[in-house]
């Protein structure tokens, strides 16, 4: 359901400074979110970057976050302060309307035997919450999820529908997980015996901390013996693959596609563009960005941004380029040649 919330309410709520325009009073209601371009009376929009002044300037909005550099361009109530896209992202969740995932406890949930629940859990239908569970106050299950036994869930973590969380796993406090997620599932671990593999039992777990939020699709491995681990404040997105043993410093992002091999440990307040692949066993200092499809091969002890992509080109120049490359050995080797006469 929608509301609205009174300009001095939100430039308080994000920190913002309200210069008023128009007919506006400090009690002008706002009851939405909207670009630049589309957004109308009662609307709030934002600018943080200057190639869109232009579309400031024409702007039907009724207020508009955006930095002091940018007030006298703005034709309409503006909320100042120094990070416009951060007050979006405060203003965007007084203003949410997104529904929770479950309401209630559903009488088509199945709860086992010696579950714990704190107050005003919610769990949607055809959940299925396992012996042993411990669900902290204000949990949601969203419908169709699996706990597995003995798991744990910290106090206001909300699981959307379909949500598997295996035996043991251990959640924090204000986590959110995303639909079709699966946490605990075994890693890879074989051994080969003449030819033929013989499953490793995955016997950790997964040990993830507070504030951490899971994108749609994504896998998390259990360990083989010691437990993967996400540390607070890590943000992951969809259909990413986190393999066992892996750890995540605090506050590291990981967006979507990317993946982290076994046992390689990840810094604080890294950074991981689209499709990274990051090999396994190596250690990632923190402090470091990795650029769309980068192939992270060794471990990296100084911060700073890596990158090893290759972008798209013309196909008539890739093919020029792809020559070139299968020629190189045998260039590098005349110039070796052509040295080594000039020497003598």
């Amino acid at each position: 359901m929608s509301h609205a919330i009174s300009l001095i309410q939100l430039a308080q709520s994000i920190g913002a400074e309200l210069h008023l325009a128009g007919t506006d009073t400090q009690d002008t209601l706002i009851s939405g979110l909207s670009t630049l371009i589309k957004a109308g009376n009662g609307q709030l929009s934002f600018l943080s970057n200057k190639k869109y002044r232009s579309q400031l300037q024409l702007t039907m909005a009724q207020a508009v976050i955006l930095h002091p550099d940018e007030l006298s361009h703005c034709p309409c109530s503006a909320l100042v302060m120094s990070n416009p896209y951060v007050g979006f992202a405060k203003a965007a969740q007084l203003l949410d309307t997104t529904p929770e995932p479950a309401h209630e406890i559903s009488p088509h949930a199945v709860i086992g035997e010696n579950v714990t629940l704190g107050k005003d859990v919610k769990i949607g239908a055809n959940a299925v919450i396992e012996s042993g569970v411990i669900l902290g106050d204000n949990v949601i299950i969203g419908a169709g999820c699996f706990i597995g036994k003995s798991a744990q869930l910290g106090a206001n973590t909300k699981l959307w529908a379909n949500v598997t969380i295996y035996h043991d796993v251990i959640m924090g406090t204000d986590c959110l997980v995303q639909s079709n997620t699966v946490i605990g599932s075994d890693g890879f671990g074989y051994a080969n015996e003449n030819g033929r593999w013989i499953k490793i039992p995955q016997l950790g777990s997964v040990v993830i901390g507070n504030r951490v939020e899971i994108g749609a699709s994504t896998t998390i491995d259990r360990g083989a013996l010691d437990n993967t681990i996400l540390a607070d404040g890590v943000i992951i997105d969809n259909q990413c693959q986190i393999a066992h043993n892996v750890e995540i410093g605090e506050n590291t992002a990981m967006a979507a596609c990317s993946v982290i091999a076994g046992s390689s440990v990840i810094g604080k307040n890294c950074s991981m563009a689209g499709l990274v692949g990051i090999n396994g066993h190596i250690n990632i200092c923190d402090n470091v960005i990795f650029t769309g499809m980068s192939m992270v091969t060794k471990s990296i002890s100084e911060p700073g941004v890596y990158s090893s992509g290759i972008p798209a080109e013309a196909n008539r120049d890739w093919r020029k380029n792809m020559v070139a490359l299968r020629n190189i050995t045998s260039l590098n080797q005349r110039v070796k040649t052509l040295e080594k006469n000039q020497q003598q």
